[in-house]
């Protein structure tokens, strides 16, 4: 059967350098396109080709972009595809583009190409160069705006219903081996009853029906799973209205094989039903 490209949506990430154009590339993949960074002249054929004729639902939304140089090009090549095209143009003043470069001490593409002289120079060339294809771009003015009001708007702009744009990890571990430092909240349930005291119970693990009935029969753990799950309820929600994309809920027990494991899991599956989520058990395997 025919591949119908006509769902392919590109977005083209397009603008003055130090304009935001590496954060909304970062804030599209979050949203669950596939990026695709500074492409070079000579690929353009092979990516597209590989976007249009593919399958693989990875390439049904795609975020592009490529050196400034090369950007109108690219554009025009898009608009005779027959992908759903939408080009987003980040700009910011002047001054600003000049104080971000000097904050972060890169050095300008058009440095690097000897096409200037100086870092003012640069960027008045870059703005020259690509202001025309602003008219038919979606702007965004960068200036005053924060990851975090530029994250809202390319939601907006960008986003899809199908394609979750907030997730969770769900993670057990031990204590014992050490609090996970990826993990945003972390929840201790070493007050809950240990099965590793039961013989019959020790070699098995959270993942087992018998330890999830000999903890969760346990009034206690019950109790304490249905107010954790009243607080996160609580707090996913207001972690999506600042922004925040992936949050990762650590429980732990002393050894991360049995309580932490369950718990880990009943959150997991509860949540299942609203988010995008994933489950791991970080010291199983210890």
């Amino acid at each position: 059967m025919k591949q119908d490209i006509k769902r392919k949506r590109i977005v083209v990430v397009s603008g003055y350098s130090g304009a935001g154009k590496t954060v909304a590339m970062g804030i599209l993949e979050d949203m669950g396109y596939t990026i695709m960074d500074q492409i070079p002249f000579e690929l353009f054929e092979e990516t597209l080709k590989l976007i249009l004729t593919n399958d693989d639902p990875r390439f049904d939304f795609v975020a592009l972009s490529t050196e400034s140089l090369y950007m109108k090009k690219l554009i025009l090549r898009l608009s005779n595809s027959e992908a759903d095209v939408r080009v987003l143009f980040l700009e910011a003043d002047e001054d600003v583009l000049l104080k971000r470069y000097k904050a972060t001490r890169r050095t300008h593409p058009f440095l690097l190409r000897n096409l200037a002289s100086s870092l003012s120079e640069a960027i008045n060339v870059e703005i020259e160069m690509l202001s025309p294809l602003k008219e038919a771009s979606t702007c965004i003015d960068t200036t005053s705006l924060s990851n975090q009001d530029l994250t809202k708007r390319l939601q907006i702009l960008y986003g899809v219903e199908s394609m979750p744009t907030f997730s969770i990890s769900f993670m057990s571990f031990g204590f014992k081996h050490g609090i996970p430092k990826d993990a945003d909240c972390v929840f201790d349930v070493r007050f809950i009853k240990n099965p590793f005291w039961e013989p019959e119970l020790r070699p098995l693990t959270g993942n087992d029906q018998a330890v999830v009935d000999y903890v969760m029969g346990q009034e206690v753990a019950q109790q304490y799973l249905n107010q954790l799950i009243d607080f996160l309820a609580f707090s996913f929600p207001l972690y999506i209205q600042e922004g925040k994309n992936h949050v990762t809920v650590a429980v732990g027990c002393t050894g991360g094989k049995h309580r932490s494991v369950t718990l880990a899991n009943a959150l997991s599956l509860h949540f299942s039903k609203q988010y995008k989520v994933y489950t791991k058990h970080k010291d199983l395997g210890e």
